[in-house]
């Protein structure tokens, strides 16, 4: 039951669509601008650097906060499994923005609210480790696709090296459904970008490129 209650209020708190809100303020829909994604990178190239940046520091914060929330409902009562059930919370956070019900189901791509469970799931020096991952990849390439996938995987790596050297202190059941958890959230990542991964391969995936001013 506890996993059911940490998805849902992970899904509830995805559901704030900031990139969506940044455009509405702008009189704007991003879902019908640029690749009518509702994330950060769309923002920051049909809204401006402001928005891409009010995006993804509120897709970031809403996945910290639900897990901050979950923290709050369960550190007292299931101290040995509440890292799980942040990582439940997580899944739920991307779930929620990557298929808003009142959106009819579509967002964003889920990158920057798993960074908010990166930040909610590891030690800082780890976060730092996924994190330049993504930018050095990105100030490399201009791609932010690939460094979001890279960045993705990283994760991935370090929450199963971090859990083989007991880092997370749960029983190896919890320990396995995080290791479940992580490799959704990449599957996830992959299948939202497909379409990005096809232009990789064919040398036509558009590079970073910020709109200085909404017109």
């Amino acid at each position: 039951m506890e996993r059911l209650v940490c998805l849902a209020v992970g899904y509830a708190f995805g559901l704030l669509q900031t990139g969506y809100l940044c455009g509405k303020f702008q009189k704007k829909d991003i879902r019908t601008m640029g690749s009518g994604n509702a994330g950060t990178t769309n923002a920051l190239r049909t809204l401006g650097w402001k928005a891409g940046l009010v995006t993804f520091l509120g897709d970031v914060l809403k996945c910290v906060l639900a897990a901050g929330v979950v923290t709050l409902l369960y550190g007292k009562s299931h101290p040995d499994t509440i890292v799980l059930l942040v990582f439940y919370t997580g899944l739920g956070a991307v779930l929620g923005h990557n298929y808003p019900f009142y959106l009819r189901f579509k967002g964003g791509k889920g990158i920057a609210a798993t960074g908010g469970l990166v930040i909610s799931t590891l030690p800082p020096h780890l976060t730092l480790l996924c994190l330049a991952v993504f930018v050095l990849v990105i100030w490399g390439t201009r791609y932010v696709s690939l460094g979001s996938l890279l960045g993705v995987t990283a994760y991935l790596i370090v929450v199963l090296v971090y859990g083989r050297c007991g880092g997370f202190h749960v029983p190896p059941f919890a320990l396995r459904e995080i290791y479940i958890i992580t490799g959704i959230l990449v599957i996830s990542a992959l299948f939202k970008h497909k379409e990005n991964i096809k232009r990789l391969l064919n040398g036509t995936e558009n590079k970073l490129s910020i709109k200085k001013k909404s017109e």
